[in-house]
Formats: structure tokens, sequence, C-alpha cells
């Protein structure tokens, strides 16, 4: 799977961490960065990712700031993004298996590398259900502007 990445100075550690989760089980990288722990702004990062994967470039992503919103919150304006703010892995499970959610985001300064490693297995080893989801799914972006 190919797999948009995107942090800002708060979460370049914790993405150190998953970079290398993701790359030893296969996975595709675009890393977008930061690759610095000078302070950056979240958002030129997230919007990058998002728009990767809106655009098909990438299968799904994965924001990290401090604490995971503003990520969310930016990434999440973009039409055909479900991101997903995951703190624990039954939120992961679910974001997947009723949302399709296809950008996971994580907040560093709230999860720590062994939380986030299994939030990154649960979010990435889950599937769509579809069926009645689909159906939610494909409103979320009906009166999307």
């Amino acid at each position: 799977m190919k797999i948009a990445l995107g942090c800002d100075h708060a979460g370049l550690p914790l993405m150190e961490h998953v970079r290398t989760w993701l790359t030893d089980a296969g996975h595709e990288l675009v890393d977008f960065g930061t690759h610095t722990l000078e302070s950056v702004d979240y958002t030129d990062f997230a919007h990058k990712v998002a728009q990767t994967v809106a655009a098909g470039d990438a299968d799904r992503g994965v924001v990290i700031c401090g604490t995971g919103l503003g990520v969310s919150y930016t990434v999440n304006r973009y039409k055909g993004i479900r991101g997903a703010l995951c703190t624990d892995t039954y939120l992961a499970k679910m974001a997947r298996m009723h949302n399709n959610a296809n950008v996971l985001a994580m907040g560093a300064r709230v999860i720590g590398a062994g939380v986030a490693e299994d939030i990154v297995q649960a979010f990435f080893n889950t599937e769509f259900e579809g069926g009645r989801h689909e159906r939610r799914v494909n409103k979320i972006d009906e009166d999307c502007v």
C-alpha cells in the first residue's frame, strides 16, 4: 500500500517510529516531513497528505501533530478524505470498519510509541465492512462544499 506521511515538529519523533513500522510492514511511503524539530506549521504538511490521498496518488495517509487535532481538522477539509483522530485501537478499527477512514491522525503528546504502533497496525490491517456503512460514507461527500 502507498501511504502519505506528514507531521509537524511536535509529531516528528512519533512519526519516525511510525515510519519504521510501516516500512518494515512493506508499505511504500511518500514522506512530506517535517524532518526537523524546528517549529513549523502542521497545516503545511497535513495539506500535502490530504491532497495526495484525495488525488489518488496514495492509498492512505498518516498525519501527526502535538494533539492530532490540528492535522485532523486540516485533512478533513478535503472532499474524499475521511480523517480519523485515533487515541486507541478501538477507534482505529471502527474508523476503518464503519467509516472507511483513509487518513489516520494521531497526537504525539497524547499517546506513546507503543500505543501508536498498535493504532497504526489496527488502522492498516482492518478492512471496510461496506454494506449499510457504504451508504453512510457516500453521504459524507454529497453536500461537501
